[in-house]
């Protein structure tokens, strides 16, 4: 057995360990869907903190921002930095407002906003966003595991060992192995990521040698010019828009133990995301100086990789693992949530029962996870699909925000409404190019949800309700 794939099972057994460990926590907790789907309101800051960085740090942060870094240079960072300041916005604005609502999904409060029409188009809005960035999970997964082992593992069967791992943790442990999973992902990515870092110079011949093979005129060190303020800014209004109202997200305060767990925990782990998109980067430039013209840019991280020292290679493959799991359990736990408590409880309410209940929410997994797995086989362009899929939470966003701080300004007809808008626009962006006149999409879904949440506003007769106990 090569030293990577021997750290690579090592870290699989460590991992599932700490998910059978979680199963005990569950059972103490008495069991049933709120100690599954929410560690029964529990979770520590350090672990909500975790989580955030966890879910945040995937696919597209490591992998996806090195593909984009071979050409763009530095700046391609920034796509992890909008995270980090999405986290912190949220933890500072909204995370312990959302603690303090006592609910389980974002449609759960969009119902008690906007009424039963917002809830359930809410369902089918979080469903696809989720469904997209869980699928890209399992490709940046089978990606990395073909590139660094192709010996071992073909591009299938790489996706086929890494869903079976996303979805084995999630099944056992729940959100409480999630949780601590996640604790130890993050170490396990900033460790490998530095250690990568550190060898990479060493192999190559230092910092100098690299800087003096890169071509000439790249921003390869410039913030900004490499992405372009356009992108970059597009990047901030996405990550921050989304920060707000992703049930995956918006879960993880929905679990803390306290609105001041919630508050500090979102706060400390965008701080820790903030770093992550730049140093992955990194190796994005350095593959650009010493393997220029490769046939994927995608492959500048995983060929970086083959280089190093098997050691180090193998704790970094571990790493980029780890970036994807720690994404992939809270994607499958917040879709599953949705599915069991706004889709299977309202319709099939006579199926479930006090004792029946963690069953099927398990099942949730299950099956949320065998429909983006089949996804995954047909997902392509890591960034680019994530961040136009999550131009949609820009309504969800307007909708919790106005009825926070605005309350007097919410009518019930606006969630119904202006969650339609934003997917008509997203939709329209996607099926027809030639209405791509602005860098991304998101430019088009704000002022489309604002203009119809001004019209509820003129038009709609019925107030919403307001979700926060004043």
């Amino acid at each position: 057995m090569s030293m990577q794939l021997f750290i690579l099972v090592a870290y699989i057994l460590v991992l599932y360990g700490i998910s059978w460990y979680a199963t005990k926590l569950i059972q103490q907790g008495k069991g049933g869907a709120l100690q599954y789907l929410l560690a029964g309101r529990n979770l520590p800051m350090i672990v909500v903190a975790a989580m955030l960085a966890g879910l945040a740090i995937g696919g597209a942060s490591t992998v996806g921002v090195a593909e984009h870094a071979y050409k763009a240079g530095l700046s391609a960072g920034w796509y992890n930095a909008a995270w980090g300041m999405a986290g912190i916005l949220a933890g500072i604005f909204a995370a312990h407002y959302f603690r303090r609502m006592e609910v389980n999904t974002i449609p759960e409060m969009m119902e008690r906003m906007y009424g039963k029409s917002a809830r359930m188009i809410s369902v089918v809005a979080q469903l696809l966003i989720m469904m997209v960035i869980t699928s890209l999970q399992y490709v940046a997964g089978g990606a990395v595991l073909t590139a660094l082992m192709p010996d071992v593992f073909t591009f299938q069967t790489g996706m086929m060992v890494t869903a079976v791992l996303f979805v084995g943790i999630t099944f056992i442990g729940g959100y409480w192995g999630a949780g601590l999973t996640n604790v130890v992902n993050i170490i396990v990515i900033y460790g490998g990521i530095l250690a990568a870092l550190w060898n990479s110079s060493e192999v190559f011949g230092g910092f100098e040698s690299i800087v003096a093979a890169l071509p000439e005129g790249g921003p390869w060190f410039d913030f900004v010019s490499g992405a372009g303020f356009a992108m970059v800014m597009s990047w901030m209004v996405v990550m921050i828009t989304q920060g707000f109202s992703v049930q995956a997200i918006s879960q993880i305060a929905f679990a803390a133990k306290n609105e001041k767990a919630a508050r500090w925990g979102f706060i400390l782990g965008g701080v820790i995301i903030l770093p992550a998109g730049f140093l992955c980067a990194l190796f994005g430039i350095i593959a650009a100086a010493k393997f220029p013209g490769l046939e994927r840019a995608a492959l500048a991280l995983p060929t970086i990789m083959t280089n190093i020292s098997p050691m180090v290679g193998g704790i970094f493959l571990a790493a980029l693992w780890a970036a994807g799991i720690s994404t992939a359990v809270g994607l499958l736990l917040g879709s599953s949530t949705l599915v069991m408590q706004d889709v299977w409880k309202r319709f099939f309410p006579s199926t479930v029962t006090e004792k029946n209940e963690l069953l099927l929410s398990r099942l949730m997994v299950l099956l949320f996870s065998g429909v983006t797995y089949f996804l995954a086989l047909t997902s392509v362009g890591i960034l680019r699909t994530i961040t136009t899929a999550l131009a949609i939470t820009a309504s969800f966003t307007l909708l919790i925000l106005a009825n926070i701080f605005f309350p007097k300004y919410c009518k019930k007809a606006a969630g119904f409404w202006t969650i339609l808008a934003s997917v008509a626009v997203w939709l329209a962006w996607t099926l027809y190019p030639q209405i791509r006149v602005v860098p991304h999409v998101v430019y088009l879904v704000w002022p489309a949800c604002l203009a119809t949440f001004a019209l509820a506003y003129f038009l709609g007769k019925e107030p919403a309700e307001s979700i926060i106990k004043r």
